[in-house]
């Protein structure tokens, strides 16, 4: 049986220790959905936003955290959902659950649930939550590579998240 030590407790996060290793864990949310958004015409919704943590604006795909507004039994599908269309303005017609993997085994207990948002169709504007100020940005995926290298040319920051997203649409061609 594990026995953590919570070295420090904030309001969303906890510094525990388990056999001398020290790591975050979230306490408000039981995991991050992240979502690989592709339209009908090929292109993948990707967001930005600036992120304090490493002051700069960051390249990423949509994701947020399950079970933080409707607590630890929400459905991961329900938050996707939820989350896809509060930062992109889009729907998806079909949602599947692609892998769940951690995000920095070294230092959080956090787990990323990919899933798969295929079938979009534009609701809204998207931007985020009033906590947040998110650019959406629909790059056809025959462009995406020379973009990225764009935003990378600009001084922006990429979540490697988004080459996972790459993965799972390139590997499949037949999505969308």
């Amino acid at each position: 049986m594990k026995q953590d030590a919570t070295l420090y407790s904030g309001r969303y996060l906890s510094l525990l220790e388990r056999d001398r290793w020290e790591f975050v864990s979230r306490s408000n949310a039981r995991c991050v959905v992240a979502l690989v958004a592709v339209t009908p015409a090929r292109e993948i919704v990707l967001v930005e936003q600036y992120r304090k943590p490493v002051d700069a604006y960051v390249i990423e795909i949509p994701a947020g955290l399950v079970g933080d507004l409707d607590g630890p039994d929400e459905s991961l599908l329900v938050a996707a959902a939820r989350e896809l269309e509060e930062e992109t303005g889009f729907v998806a017609a079909k949602m599947e659950h692609l892998m769940d993997c951690p995000s920095s085994a070294g230092m959080s207990d956090e787990v990323i649930s990919f899933v798969l948002a295929d079938e979009l169709s534009r609701t809204g504007p998207g931007g985020g939550d009033d906590s947040e100020n998110i650019v959406v940005h629909v790059i056809p995926l025959a462009e995406v590579d020379a973009w990225l290298s764009g935003q990378l040319a600009a001084g922006k920051s990429l979540d490697p998240k988004v080459y996972t997203a790459l993965y799972w649409l390139l590997r499949k061609p037949a999505i969308s």
